[in-house]
């Protein structure tokens, strides 16, 4: 054969083992998809290994969320041979059918919807990988896993997995913790990196506040598995593993012996307490009743049988009232009127206003002759009189561009303590109540057409002011403290790096600090003087400062509201109590209130008596 005859025929056979090659490497990553899933598993060699999240610890560190061990009943489908579905589901305590169905909810649940950029139409990808572990069951208990361990040899590619989830050593603080949930995809796109699909994340208060800092770091562990997907040995002797870090923990400023307390006080009642320590902003105790066992909504198994009872209870447990809720603050807003009446310079400490029933109605009381006497007797025309000259100074010839004037003036000032506006706190939800302005009145009224006569109601805390009972806890953090407050906020320590440093930061209002001390004077004697509204708030052996609040409700009874600091001298503890449909606020909140105060300054009541009053109100029915 010559020698152009020999380069034909290496040509052809290059050509025909080119084609061979070419055909079977589309069958194996084409058509053979076992070859697919042997690719998948040789490159199954990365684990990432999550951490317990962080726990949190009340202000003198007892554990107040911490973690629990469950277990998830994993398979693997592409091990699972010969399978015996009527001993799996003898095994498991469940019907036949439900095997089959089980393995279908997975599949369905894993498939997702993407849209074509060029067409706009929806097409369905199931990202189900049957050489991927899945959770056949979740959340078991080690009571209910121990019961099907010692069988599931018999049932190869089924196995145990460890779980670390919630746990919840006190029934109270629901609002504050909030609870965990499955990720949602859309979240999962925000970070592949740390979340998978069954991943739990933060869903309300500081769980989800503070995620980041509670989930800690992954780790991730690197193994040779074998052709079955099982694992044989570490990869590189586990040179390339990293550990998983616990999150830090988060030391609160709560007091959960105090916040308990308050939820037993707080039962058969609407509403909220906030208490608060005026020196740090640190949150005490945040009640919101009616409340929940936050071990209620640990996992996805409580979560779908209790989430739907507590969402649709006509009464919303799950509503956090503390920070959520807007109410009228009624009297207890004149402690703010006084105060800018002084610092405006239209009334001073011993102003005298007379007490005309026909302007606003009020009670019968001794004509109030000073601020601290009007406090004290929580006159109405007297304060109805002082914000007319805050309105209405005649700084311009119009009455009605004059209050917008006015209005402008009265509004700087509300928001300086931290009224009508989001108070940065670390727990979501927060609303910012509702301070109207001119922009609110000419949208209702029209420009220029309305003045003081029209807004009056807005002297004594009603008609369109609203505050959070959070914010109300913090007015009277500012009398307690003349004039300065730290925004409230529950967390103290994040670890061992201290506390967010915007809590650190001091808030002053525009009012001098000379001028709080009329406005002290009239707390105190509010509780502590014949006249006074509060006198049910007394504590033996602690001067009590407070004032009484009663807000009109259009649905139904007034509200009953107080807010009140104590000791007078040297305040620790400042609080605000507010009971939906309960009347006057020196018959209900006040009492509440003292007896919140007295236990954390004591450890315990003194006066059982008050305490088994209300302990045994049931105001819902009022």
């Amino acid at each position: 054969m010559n020698l152009e005859g020999r380069r034909i025929v290496f040509l052809v056979l290059f050509i025909l083992v080119s084609i061979i090659y070419s055909v079977r490497l589309f069958y194996m990553q084409v058509i053979d998809d076992r070859w697919m899933t042997r690719a998948a598993e040789v490159s199954q060699k990365r684990i990432d290994v999550k951490p317990p999240r962080g726990i949190l610890l009340d202000r003198y560190g007892n554990k107040v969320v911490g973690n629990k061990t469950y277990y998830n009943l994993m398979f693997v489908e592409d091990i699972i041979k010969d399978l015996d579905t009527a001993a799996l589901a003898k095994l498991l305590g469940l019907e036949y059918h439900e095997i089959g169905e089980r393995f279908e909810e997975i599949r369905v649940s894993l498939d997702r919807k993407t849209r074509s950029k060029k067409t706009g139409n929806d097409t369905v990808v199931n990202d189900y990988r049957s050489y991927m572990p899945y959770a056949f069951m979740s959340e078991l208990t080690a009571e209910e896993i121990a019961g099907i361990a010692s069988e599931l040899f018999y049932f190869p590619g089924f196995y145990e997995e460890t779980v670390s989830m919630r746990d919840y050593p006190y029934p109270n603080g629901g609002h504050i913790f909030g609870y965990l949930n499955e990720i949602r995809p859309h979240e999962l796109e925000k970070d592949r990196y740390f979340y998978k699909m069954g991943d739990f994340i933060g869903r309300a208060g500081l769980e989800r506040e503070y995620e980041k800092e509670l989930r800690g770091l992954k780790g991730t562990k690197f193994l040779i598995t074998s052709a079955r997907g099982k694992a044989v040995d570490n990869f590189a002797d586990g040179k390339l593993d990293t550990f998983a870090l616990q999150g830090p923990s988060l030391q609160l400023g709560l007091d959960i012996e105090l916040q308990a307390y308050g939820e037993e006080l707080m039962k058969n009642k609407l509403g909220c307490i906030v208490a608060i320590e005026p020196a740090t902003g640190e949150i005490l105790a945040m009640v919101s009743s009616p409340s929940f066992d936050p071990n209620q909504l640990v996992g996805s198994r409580n979560i779908r049988v209790n989430y739907p009872l507590l969402d649709t209870n006509k009464l919303l447990p799950l509503f956090n009232r503390g920070i959520q809720a807007e109410y009228p603050p009624g009297s207890i807003l004149k402690l703010v009127q006084s105060l800018v009446g002084m610092q405006e310079g239209v009334i001073t400490e011993n102003t005298s206003f007379p007490c005309t029933k026909g302007l606003v109605g009020c009670h019968s009381h001794p004509q109030a002759n000073s601020v601290s006497d009007a406090l004290q007797y929580s006159c109405n025309p007297y304060f109805y009189f002082c914000v007319r000259r805050i309105i209405q100074q005649g700084k311009q010839p119009s009455i009605f561009r004059d209050a917008q004037v006015g209005l402008n003036v009265w509004e700087n000032y509300m928001h300086s303590f931290g009224l009508g506006i989001k108070m940065e706190t670390d727990i979501f939800g927060i609303r910012p109540g509702v301070i109207p302005n001119v922009a609110f009145y000419n949208n209702w009224y029209g420009e220029h057409r309305w003045a003081w006569s029209t807004i009056r109601s807005i002297s004594i805390g009603q008609g369109e002011v609203k505050l959070t009972p959070l914010q109300m806890a913090n007015i009277a953090v500012i009398m307690a403290n003349s004039g300065w407050y730290y925004t409230p906020h529950f967390v103290k320590n994040i670890g061992e790096n201290g506390f967010r440093s915007e809590f650190s930061i001091k808030h002053t209002t525009l009012v001098d600090s000379i001028h709080y001390s009329a406005v002290q004077e009239g707390m105190r004697r509010a509780v502590n003087e014949p006249g006074g509204t509060a006198r049910r708030a007394i504590i033996e052996d602690i001067i009590v400062a407070g004032k009484t609040g009663t807000a009109q409700n259009p649905h139904g009874e007034d509200h009953s509201i107080f807010i009140a600091y104590a000791p007078f001298e040297k305040p620790k503890i400042a609080i605000s109590v507010f009971i939906e449909n309960a009347g006057f606020g020196g018959t209900w909140a006040a009492p509440i209130a003292s007896l919140m105060i007295e236990k954390y300054l004591k450890g315990e009541v003194s006066d059982t008596i008050k305490e088994r009053r209300i302990l045994d109100a049931n105001l819902i029915m009022k």
